[in-house]
């Protein structure tokens, strides 16, 4: 063998050998964690003392003012039974009541996964991060701002499965808009099952999709299985300010009769939906939730149930909503204080952003709200990835950005390591003064895990980055989310299990004629 052929195999075992280093550091880096164990304290930026007043003034708008149920007798006559003054649609309640009955929650529960790996801790320190919800537009770099499909939506459910930093499969991703309105809610239940492993919400738009929901949960996990523990959690907004309506209660009621978890969780747009100030909008937002979550307690004590919020801010000169706002998080912070002091799980937060494209505005907004999700003790977040357009889109790059900063958070959550290890004493030690670190002991045996390795940064040199085509990150991110589904395997599912939700599927469809309502 030639020098030449000596040298270019000694180049290309070299790139072997470096290729082969980066993709161990990498699959360790995908180790996936079911969810976050915080190990930090949370930050509480509102005094007790404003507490209090806040928790005084909810319930002078539930006893003053009431929550309005609309167009549901059941429930209406279920709150009289209770003891709350029913005028109409509008309930008033008993200075307490609402309270009192939140005692029969849980203030901590598991969601069961179909992989008893992945199943999840709601409340107490854990943090479970889950994917955008409800966008009915999605895009990319190569085709654009369009409509979701159900490929769309199965595309972010296999992203989410293979995304480390994500714990939930979440619910409606996207809107698949090429299915019929009132029977979509079967093909997205059936791929959060069929494509991913990890745990997932059901159906909210009618009661009795919310039903066949749980009918496709009991064909996966067993009846008897659903009836005594969470299979699903489901979003309960309300329709702020201070009303519930018919198909949010329909939802609700399925839900709590099955011991299904439900997110009760107000729909704030701050100065269109409460008032302008952080104190005026607590107040009324823990008024609707107390309201919403005591009603699943009635239905049946002790079904779980999360205090939800989502709160923006929005622009006094044009209207529309604005996200990683001082006013917003302070909100949000509030707000988690509010649900630990009634003991209930809570659920705000993600990766918020007005913006149009995966851009700096959308990394500055995400990240203020996500560094506030975690250190507020957030315990369910949904919309950690993908989130653009103020929740108007989907975004296939922004999603692998996002996932990339809950990674982050999860390091972040993790604290300062104080074991002997952590301490580094040994390395102090034999370095002494004026020598350095790389090649001591201590390093060599830390330097794979000992800082955070960001998929998509470039820490690279000016020359290296123009070399290797002067990429920003959302082109970066473009040709990661590919990666992703091209490397995607499709997690295991009983042939029986799928045979039998497909005969569900097919019979319940067949039974009613399409419709776009």
């Amino acid at each position: 063998m030639s020098e030449e052929q000596t040298e270019a195999g000694g180049r290309r075992s070299g790139r072997r050998g470096r290729s082969a280093r980066k993709e161990a550091r990498q699959a360790k880096a995908d180790v996936s964690i079911p969810y976050i164990t915080r190990n930090t304290p949370v930050l509480e930026l509102t005094s007790v003392e404003t507490l209090e007043i806040i928790e005084a003034n909810a319930e002078t708008i539930l006893e003053e003012i009431g929550i309005s149920f609309i167009d549901d007798p059941e429930c209406l006559q279920i709150w009289r039974d209770a003891g709350a003054d029913v005028q109409g649609d509008r309930v008033r309640f008993p200075k307490g009541l609402c309270r009192e009955l939140l005692k029969t929650a849980p203030a901590e529960f598991t969601q069961h996964a179909r992989n008893p790996a992945r199943n999840v801790q709601i409340g107490g320190n854990n943090t479970v991060l889950a994917p955008v919800y409800g966008p009915p537009f999605v895009t990319c770099l190569d085709k654009g701002r369009r409509y979701g499909t159900i490929e769309d939506f199965q595309n972010f459910v296999k992203l989410a499965y293979m995304a480390p930093s994500m714990h939930h499969s979440g619910g409606t991703v996207c809107e698949p808009v090429d299915l019929p309105v009132n029977k979509r809610h079967f093909d997205m239940v059936y791929s959060h099952i069929k494509y991913s492993d990890k745990p997932f919400m059901g159906s909210v738009t009618a009661p009795e999709r919310a039903q066949d929901s749980v009918d496709m949960a009991s064909i996966v996990f067993g009846e008897e299985f659903v009836q005594n523990n969470c299979v699903m959690i489901n979003l309960i907004n309300a329709n702020s300010p201070m009303t519930f309506d018919a198909t949010m209660l329909g939802a609700l009621k399925v839900y709590a009769a099955n011991n299904q978890a439900a997110i009760v969780s107000p729909f704030i747009l701050s100065g269109a939906m409460s008032p302008v100030s952080p104190a005026g909008t607590l107040s009324q937002l823990l008024a609707e939730a107390m309201a919403g979550m005591a009603l699943t307690q009635l239905i049946k004590p002790g079904t779980p149930v999360i205090f939800g919020t989502f709160v923006s801010s929005i622009s006094m000169q044009s209207g529309a909503p604005t996200f990683g706002t001082p006013e917003s998080l302070l909100v949000l912070n509030g707000a988690a204080q509010l649900a630990r002091r009634l003991n209930i799980p809570f659920r705000s937060g993600g990766s918020f952003t007005a913006s149009k494209l995966p851009d700096a505005q959308a990394a500055s907004e995400s990240a203020q709200t996500l560094q506030m999700t975690v250190n507020s003790g957030v315990n369910f977040a949904l919309h950690s990835a993908g989130w653009l357009e103020g929740g108007l889109c989907s975004s296939y790059e922004k999603f692998v950005m996002d996932m990339d900063q809950c990674s982050m958070m999860e390091v972040l959550a993790k604290g300062i390591d104080i074991s002997e290890e952590g301490q580094a004493m040994d390395a102090i030690r034999e370095v002494g003064p004026g020598g350095h670190y790389l090649g001591c002991a201590h390093t060599q045996r830390n330097f794979e895990s000992a800082f955070y390795r960001s998929k998509l940064a470039d820490n690279n040199s000016v020359e290296q980055w123009e070399a290797d085509g002067s990429f920003d990150m959302a082109t970066r991110a473009n040709v990661l989310w590919k990666k992703m589904l091209n490397d995607y395997e499709i997690p295991p599912l009983d042939p029986a299990i799928d045979q039998a939700l497909l005969d569900f599927m097919k019979q319940r469809k067949e039974s009613f004629p399409d419709s776009n309502i």
